[in-house]
């Protein structure tokens, strides 16, 4: 668990790096979850529109039953049926879209430095598999309290090397589902017991190949 918080920007590398990646990487693991309806699996351990919208780090945690052994995306729906922090908008999102397959992602990994692994939690539509609520688990005492949501859709989150990284697409008027116009990402950092902001930046799909992104100004 790092011991610092840092408040400077991504280097241009990096952020250029991630603004073209960034897209494709949410993608696929959309492509992965719809392939996995059909084989059964249930995300990869990290290594290396909605009413309601809310993003909280570091609020008061809700604790939920513990799932036997490595959690697996049916006990993930139960967590987030049973969690008083999930919305109402979200849960109703949580019923299956083919057979008993639900749009749930799970993906496992450290983010927070506890005993187990973290599980970050990714909650799609049925029918064009949009983001609609992205959830983080920590392993506590034998339960998994959840330690960080945001329900602003499109979203969607993942472990970057040891980071919370939460992508959220941005449409502007007539855009399709398929095609954004760009995407907010912001990476937090897990210091003394909740997620902080690390830094947030903007790409505009649109803007020529190699440009910095736009910085986001930090809200908290």
């Amino acid at each position: 668990m790092r011991g610092g918080l840092t408040e400077a920007g991504p280097t241009p590398a990096r952020g250029t790096i991630q603004a073209a990646i960034t897209a494709a990487t949410v993608l696929a693991a959309l492509a992965l979850f719809v392939s996995s309806c059909t084989t059964g699996g249930t995300g990869a351990r990290d290594e290396g529109p909605a009413a309601h919208s809310d993003a909280v780090a570091g609020a008061t945690p809700s604790p939920s039953a513990t799932p036997s052994d490595t959690p697996d995306r049916e006990d993930a729906v139960a967590l987030l049926k049973d969690d008083p922090a999930v919305s109402a908008d979200v849960k109703r999102e949580l019923k299956p879209c083919a057979g008993d397959e639900y749009p749930v992602d799970v993906s496992y990994g450290d983010l927070t430095g506890g005993s187990g692994d973290d599980l970050v939690v990714n909650v799609m539509s049925c029918g064009d598999l949009m983001g609609v609520g992205a959830y983080v688990y920590r392993e506590s005492d034998g339960r998994f309290e959840n330690v960080f949501r945001t329900e602003e859709p499109p979203v969607y989150a993942e472990i970057d090397r040891g980071d919370l990284v939460v992508t959220k697409q941005v449409y502007e008027k007539g855009d399709p589902v398929s095609s954004p116009s760009g995407e907010n990402v912001t990476t937090y950092r897990w210091v003394s017991g909740r997620f902080v902001q690390e830094y947030s930046w903007h790409s505009d799909y649109s803007s020529v190949v190699g440009a910095d992104p736009t910085p986001v100004p930090d809200s908290g």
